[in-house]
């Protein structure tokens, strides 16, 4: 089996889907685990360039989440509700709150590699072509490359 060491974003040309997908040398516990926690998520997610605070993170089914990353003094509010959180999976809503209509339905799927390493597969659907292409546009692999980074090196530290 090939191993993705970089993410790879993709857009359907049927559905106004953004897939992603990326290994991790962890198991599908400690990824699931950096996922769910807010104080390990608010280390890893987003730019480097952003500092992430948790104003509110319930993840279990039926939860609800709420963060502020902040650079240079602007802050960027997202939230979102938990509609399924299990060891194998998370289906979540995501809206930027400088967007409030453009809520994206969000699924993570965490696919056991063996030999201690997993496979996130994530799917955004949103409401329109012109909403998946405006976050295409908008620079959010910078983001998701960056966290995913950080990502990597807290599952080395053992910070997970």
């Amino acid at each position: 089996m090939d191993r993705i060491t970089e993410t790879i974003i993709e857009a359907d040309a049927s559905v106004p889907v953004i897939r992603m997908t990326r290994d991790f040398a962890a198991t599908p516990e400690r990824l699931f685990r950096a996922h769910t926690d807010p104080v390990l998520f608010a280390r890893w997610v987003g730019p480097d360039t952003t500092v992430t605070r948790i104003e509110h993170w319930d993840a279990r089914t039926g939860g609800s989440w709420r963060y502020v990353s902040a650079h240079d003094g602007t802050e960027y509010v997202f939230r979102g509700c938990f509609h399924e959180v299990r060891p194998d999976r998370i289906v979540q809503t995501f809206t930027f709150e400088g967007d409030p209509d453009g809520v994206a339905l969000e699924t993570l799927w965490f696919e056991d590699l063996g030999d201690g390493r997993t496979r996130l597969r994530t799917q955004s659907l949103t409401e329109s072509f012109e909403s998946r292409d405006a976050w295409l546009r908008s620079g959010m692999e910078v983001g998701v490359d960056d966290g995913y980074a950080k990502l990597d090196r807290m599952l080395a530290d053992d910070a997970v």
